[in-house]
């Protein structure tokens, strides 16, 4: 099947790490030469779509517009305006997330209208302290991603998802989650792109996520086993990727 579109990963799809996917970048490069539209769709919340843009360019050699990279601080704070539920936060991230949100709303430790969970690399008891006590005051537990890991080229090391995890077992209050595969990013993702869900393909590593954001939400999918799921897990899947490739190499435009 010939798909107008694609929604992409980043971590462990185009890259691993600081360690460049040779086949992401010549499958970007491919849709590019053919004028595919495709958007990068991402759960990393530690940079600003700019950030991630000269970081594809310098490090992955893959030069792409601004517009290309959607991430989950985006869907964040769409989400966010759309509650309305009033104009301060306390983040737990790093400046990319930190940046976007508190352009917007007040930092408030005491009694925030949202409290917002990301990967933060400088995390402290101090922090994860503050986030209890707001949300167990009321505050809107908002996680950017479940992702419970992130695949470097150390291995796979705490996630996100594990942070907002932590926090929900201190304060028994489930989070609400914005990015893959949740349907929030994924309806802002489609309506970016512009394209009929049909004629669209999500392509991604991990299958908790990517692969569950198309199969969740009406896509098709395709699995790139060069990150977090492995080629031994995919016969126990629940419910299988519609393609499976070992490269991006592999698979035909």
């Amino acid at each position: 099947m010939t798909y107008k579109g694609y929604l992409i990963d980043l971590d462990g799809t185009i890259y691993m790490g600081e360690h460049k996917i040779e086949a992401g970048t010549r499958f970007v490069k491919r849709l590019q030469d053919r004028e595919i539209p495709y958007l990068f769709v991402t759960n990393n919340t530690t940079k600003t779509p700019a950030q991630v843009q000269r970081r594809l360019r310098e490090k992955f050699d893959i030069d792409t517009p601004e517009t290309t990279i959607y991430t989950a601080t985006l869907a964040t704070l769409d989400y966010m305006n759309d509650m309305a539920k009033g104009k301060t936060a306390y983040v737990i991230g790093e400046s990319g997330l930190k940046s976007a949100i508190y352009a917007e709303y007040k930092r408030e430790t005491e009694n925030p209208a949202y409290v917002v969970v990301g990967l933060d690399n400088d995390l402290t008891y101090e922090k994860l302290s503050i986030a209890t006590l707001a949300i167990a005051g009321g505050a809107m537990f908002i996680g950017t991603n479940p992702d419970l890991n992130i695949p470097t080229e150390r291995g796979l090391l705490p996630g996100a998802g594990a942070i907002a995890k932590l926090l929900e077992v201190a304060t028994r209050v489930k989070p609400i989650f914005i990015g893959k595969p949740n349907a929030i990013i994924m309806n802002k993702a489609v309506e970016q792109i512009g394209l009929a869900r049909r004629d669209l393909l999500m392509v991604g590593d991990n299958y908790l996520t990517d692969i569950r954001a198309g199969i969740d939400n009406d896509i098709d999918t395709l699995l790139v086993t060069t990150g977090f799921t492995t080629v031994a897990e995919i016969q126990n899947l629940p419910i299988a990727p519609t393609f499976v490739v070992g490269s991006l190499d592999d698979w035909e435009i």
